[in-house]
């Protein structure tokens, strides 16, 4: 199915779909997130708001790790659209989210008060936020680690409980950024306000829920976006001029969430546009703090890091292992190999793989005559290559890959962090085989 937009210019249309959306919808609200495309449905609005004399509401979901510049534009968005809105609930509540960062913890809880001295910001004071510890009293439905989603859909319910009648809800899609919100509005499954195609109505099991989507840019470009920011001299998030000097066209800026299934590009913009930022979010989130690690110092650096309490060394050691496979692959199998291998050798001697303790007394780990998966995890902190600790002795092979990463990464090693003396002669021979070259 193609494509339909409207026969007049896109800026019409969205301030006819607007001003429809006030005249039948008995009480509205704005979905915000700080982005450039519900920035200016809200300007929009509250313009359209001010020419009827009516107001509408707004909430903003705070998941914590945002920009800086996020967060000063929707403070910008609330002054300047007081006069026109109602209610403007800041929500900064325990979500459950999406940690692609690893499997240890797929999920990280947003402002979750048992890691407060992580926050990644100071909770914000205003009197329009809602925390765990200033919850209407019949948000009885709300519980801390609610899936995203389920949260989006219960404040609607209980929006339209509190005010009745027919509830929309703004929210600044647009049907040409993916696939999945082109069909989201088109599905001709989707129920609609007296079939409006830009609209589609709440499912949930409630007979009496009377609440629509409604989608006032669905059929805007990018280029229209900023269009209207620049003919109408709109208000926009500053994270996107420092997004443009990065090198990222109009097309590829996007909020990234941090640890978000693409989080290796999210975390490289944090670091890139909001280094001060970017500090506190790569150690919010376990497994994340490698990036960190690693982005400062060689790959066989050592790591100074902590185990989760919550992990056994054997879970720890698998997120070293996936954290540091983020950034190379190569050097993860390689103590993969090494520590089946260690595995596979404590089994003939009565330590098969259940068999192996988390932790064992520490002068026999010290002495190498247990196995244990502190042992292992504690390796690959230091970044052991050989992993001398584990008792492996360097061998040709280990060599050949050492040589062949170092041409692979021009941060794999530097020669200060080199564990011993057969790895720094391998690195003076190959730097003065480099000068040779050059000469």
């Amino acid at each position: 199915m193609p494509k339909i937009y409207s026969s007049e210019d896109v800026l019409n249309a969205a301030m006819e779909r607007i001003n429809i959306a006030f005249s039948h919808f008995s009480h509205l609200y704005l979905c915000v997130s700080g982005g450039k495309d519900s920035s200016v449905m809200l300007q929009l609005c509250a313009y359209v708001a001010r020419q009827r004399g009516m107001k509408f509401s707004i909430q903003y979901i705070d998941l914590e790790a945002q920009y800086q510049a996020t967060i000063q534009h929707i403070e910008e968005l609330r002054r300047m659209t007081a006069d026109v809105v109602d209610r403007f609930y800041w929500c900064c509540l325990p979500l459950s989210l999406r940690n692609a960062v690893s499997v240890i913890q797929p999920k990280w809880i947003c402002w979750d008060r048992n890691d407060q001295d992580k926050w990644v910001r100071d909770m914000p004071d205003y009197e329009c936020v809602i925390n765990e510890n200033n919850l209407p009293e019949d948000w009885t439905w709300f519980y801390k680690g609610m899936e995203f989603e389920e949260y989006t859909y219960r404040f609607s319910q209980w929006f339209q409980k509190i005010h009745g009648g027919t509830v929309g809800v703004g929210i600044a899609i647009r049907s040409n950024e993916s696939l999945n919100r082109f069909n989201t509005i088109i599905n001709k499954k989707k129920e609609r306000f007296q079939e409006y195609g830009w609209t589609t109505k709440l499912r949930v099991s409630d007979p009496n829920c009377e609440i629509y989507h409604f989608y006032p840019l669905y059929d805007w470009r990018t280029e229209d976006i900023w269009g209207a920011v620049s003919q109408l001299d709109l208000a926009f998030n500053e994270i996107y001029e420092l997004m443009y000097k990065n090198g990222l066209s109009i097309h590829q800026q996007r909020l990234c969430q941090p640890y978000g299934d693409d989080q290796r590009n999210g975390l490289n913009q944090f670091r890139a546009l909001e280094p001060e930022t970017w500090e506190r979010v790569v150690n919010r989130v376990h497994g994340v703090n490698f990036g960190n690690i690693y982005a400062r110092s060689s790959l066989l650096g050592n790591i100074t890091s902590e185990k989760p309490g919550e992990m056994t060394w054997q879970q720890y050691t698998v997120l070293l292992l996936e954290s540091l496979g983020l950034y190379s692959p190569e050097l993860r199998d390689h103590y993969y190999r090494k520590i089946n291998t260690y595995i596979q050798w404590w089994a003939t001697r009565g330590f098969p793989l259940e068999k192996i303790p988390d932790e064992a007394d520490r002068k026999l780990e010290t002495k190498k005559q247990v196995p244990s998966w502190r042992r292992i995890a504690r390796a690959i902190e230091k970044n052991d290559f050989w992993l001398r600790r584990l008792s492996f002795a360097p061998s040709k092979s280990d060599v050949k890959l050492l040589t062949q990463l170092r041409k692979q990464y021009k941060n794999f090693i530097n020669f200060d962090d080199a564990q011993d003396k057969q790895m720094r002669k391998i690195i003076t021979e190959e730097e003065d085989d480099g000068a040779d070259t050059m000469l």
